[in-house]
């Protein structure tokens, strides 16, 4: 039985480790900030693809993980006894203007064939929805592959999951066995120092809890604002992508104009009282796409970093990918996602 240590307990570092669970692996997660500490602990919890045309390894890869996540979290939820907030209700987001209608049709055309009849984008009338931002075309691009969660909940299931399982999460310990480092923005700075040029960098990003419920709705996308009605009772809204920051876990004045900019577009908000605010560093490589396999710079180790805004989407795939690579030899990363990508 193989013996793997993950280095971080964000998102990537649990999902490797959940996958390298049910692959039959000994495993032992070490943080020493705990679960979901970093941009992992965050609010939003949008799982939402990329628009189905100009496909590429990142897009196909990112759909197919959107596909398994409905197993994956059931699957993490039975074992953990705890739900993750997960729901794949769908996406809608207001047409502006014709050009808008027109490009929204054409994605839904690619879709067919992209998204091989797994998921639905199309343009519907926002007359009969209720829970819809206004557009002033009255019409919006509705998809059905988005799905939301709750982050911090989604962590602490896959924490609990992985325990039910046999694995070790603990705050110190010497790594052992397979490696894998998952430790976000650290990784990458750690990487950067070692070579001449940005490997990556960490992008600030603010959120908030608002309590209103609207908990079977789907998430809507306006005016570049995720807002995603929580099984809880809330609604999260975000985010801010801030490169200079002072103060990585402050919130400011920033969150405050999306906060307004959200209760204008949506006027059901307009009233709701804030009950969560929340900032936190999400790492970015230069290359925007996950980094995944060899670690550069330490021998017969891995690495999964780069989660950037889609980690929670990617992580389904990105536990698969790496599982398979650590523990069988099987090398199924797309060549954008190695670690050359960004350098």
């Amino acid at each position: 039985m193989a013996e793997v240590t993950i280095m971080g307990a964000g998102i990537f570092g649990l999902s490797v480790a959940w996958a390298c669970l049910q692959k039959g692996a000994r495993v032992t997660v070490i943080d020493p900030n705990g679960v979901g500490a970093g941009a992992s602990g965050g609010v939003v919890g949008a799982l939402a693809p990329h628009v189905p045309e100009n496909w590429n390894e990142k897009k196909a890869f990112q759909f197919e993980s959107l596909i398994m996540a409905e197993t994956f979290w059931a699957e993490v939820s039975e074992a953990a006894g705890q739900s993750p907030g997960y729901a794949r209700l769908g996406r809608l987001q207001p047409l502006p203007d014709d050009h808008a209608v027109a490009l929204a049709q054409g994605r839904g055309v690619n879709a067919q064939t992209l998204w091989q009849e797994k998921a639905v984008w199309e343009v519907v009338s926002s007359d009969a929805l209720d829970w819809a931002p206004p557009s002033p075309t009255g019409l919006l691009a509705r998809d059905t592959l988005s799905a939301r969660l709750h982050p911090r909940q989604a962590c602490a299931a896959l924490a609990a999951a992985i325990q039910a399982k046999g694995g070790v999460i603990a705050t110190d310990g010497v790594p052992h066995g397979r490696i894998i480092w998952c430790i976000g923005i650290t990784g990458l700075e750690e990487l950067t120092a070692a070579h001449t040029r940005i490997v990556g960098n960490g992008v600030k990003g603010q959120g908030a809890v608002l309590d209103f419920s609207a908990a079977n709705q789907p998430q809507l996308f306006t005016d570049a604002l995720h807002i995603i009605p929580h099984e809880d009772g809330t609604t999260a809204i975000g985010s801010t992508s801030e490169r200079d920051y002072d103060d990585p876990a402050s919130t400011d004045a920033q969150l405050d104009e999306i906060i307004t900019r959200a209760r204008q577009l949506v006027p059901a908000l307009q009233e709701a009282p804030v009950i969560k605010r929340w900032a936190g560093v999400r790492p970015r490589t230069r290359s925007r796409a996950p980094m995944l396999g060899v670690h550069p710079l330490k021998a017969g180790e891995f690495i999964a970093n780069g989660g950037f805004k889609i980690g929670f989407g990617m992580a389904p795939k990105v536990g698969q990918v790496m599982a398979d690579l650590m523990l069988d030899g099987v090398d199924m990363i797309p060549d954008g996602f190695r670690p050359g990508a960004s350098y």
